[in-house]
């Protein structure tokens, strides 16, 4: 089948849309059958079904222009958090679901802004941005929360900041553990351990030091969410009413005259802004606690530091050279498939990533450590 006249669309970006929906869907029937609860688990099932019409909406666009998108396999990555999910129960995948909604919603008002009016997936897009928001409204609520998740108010989190700061030490020190071995080549056992922690510490100080200061620089995070909103009021102006609504709502108006105050707010787009500014963000207050940023990731980055070391405090010769570089590349792909969890990334193809930069810095580490001690010689 050919496709038809006028601009071309992004058939990748919609293969992308429909992979996600139906990972959705999937989740979400997993949900609904491991909720106790019978409101929410109907409310689950719901859901799943609109997702299932969002499918709908990306396979019929694919096989407009020409390409099936097949039969559905759930991602690794929604493989790896069903089974999480199954362990830990519904309390875990909720929230996972929630991201995932807000991830859409961006994703979606970000499609639409790109792509140009007329062409296949502009107005969809749209579409699906409101109703995705609307979804994560109904989580929120289930969940206890309130905003749109969409936006990053708030520090990574007490589980990102480990993930992050355990890669970046078991990084740095591999690298260091691995040019101390090149340049001393038998002699190294000593001098690697000296080196390693040292360089635990430095890294534990340096990664510690920068989460205090990205702490410290929250508002320029709060700078691009303000300008996130503009743009959802002036794309998104009914839902952004409504949330407002629901805001005066929730500080005890009725819902008539909580209607009535955010429509009025709506009909001036500057107010709207500030309005949601300080009452769906709350921006100007604090949001993280630089010492605690500071204390978290220092802690996590020497863990992570400490892996390629304590071979060397246990064995010694070939054995602890081997042992450091097997355990050191297994949590290296550990965690960057951790990382997906936040990213949104394939499982596989996230530990992939970090793999390949752990070899690399090895590599590197030792050839440059080899380089110098010949270098010097």
């Amino acid at each position: 089948m050919s496709a038809p006249a006028g601009p071309t669309p992004d058939l990748h970006a919609f293969e992308h849309h429909w992979q996600d929906e139906a990972d959705a869907a999937y989740l979400y029937r997993l949900l609904a059958s491991a909720e106790p609860d019978a409101r929410k688990s109907d409310l689950y099932r719901r859901l799943a079904e609109v997702e299932d019409r969002h499918v709908q909406i990306w396979a019929s666009l694919l096989r407009d222009h020409g390409r099936d998108p097949g039969s559905f396999r759930p991602s690794a990555r929604t493989r790896l958090l069903a089974s999480l999910g199954k362990v830990f129960g519904p309390g875990f995948l909720l929230p996972m679901l929630l991201a995932e909604e807000g991830r859409e919603v961006k994703g979606y008002l970000d499609m639409h802004r790109r792509t140009q009016r007329g062409t296949p997936g502009a107005d969809e897009s749209l579409t699906l941005a409101r109703e995705s928001a609307e979804h994560a409204a109904t989580l929120n609520s289930i969940s206890g929360k309130t905003g749109e998740p969409w936006h990053r108010t708030e520090s990574g989190g007490f589980l990102r900041n480990v993930v992050y700061g355990f890669n970046d030490g078991l990084t740095a020190n591999f690298g260091l553990v691995a040019g101390v071995i090149g340049a001393s080549s038998q002699s190294a056992h000593h001098t690697v351990i000296v080196a390693g922690v040292a360089g635990l510490i430095a890294d534990a100080l340096s990664m510690g030091s920068s989460g205090y200061l990205a702490a410290k620089s929250e508002q320029e995070v709060y700078a691009n969410e303000i300008a996130m909103e503009r743009d959802e009021i002036a794309l998104m102006p009914e839902v952004e009413r409504d949330e407002l609504a629901l805001i005066y709502e929730a500080k005890g108006m009725s819902a008539g005259s909580a209607h009535a105050l955010a429509t009025e707010v709506m009909a001036d787009p500057q107010r709207m802004l500030e309005e949601q500014v300080q009452e769906e963000l709350g921006i100007g207050d604090p949001h993280m606690s630089p010492l605690r940023e500071a204390w978290v990731t220092g802690l996590a980055t020497a863990i992570g530091a400490l892996i390629p070391v304590v071979p060397f405090l246990i064995m010694t010769g070939r054995a602890a050279v081997i042992t450091a570089f097997v355990i050191s590349m297994a949590s290296h792909w550990i965690v960057g498939a951790a990382r997906s969890v936040f990213t949104g990334r394939s499982v596989f193809r996230s530990g992939l990533d970090m793999f390949v930069v752990g070899l690399g810095v090895a590599v590197v580490g030792y050839a440059v450590g080899e380089w110098i001690s010949k270098l010097v010689a």
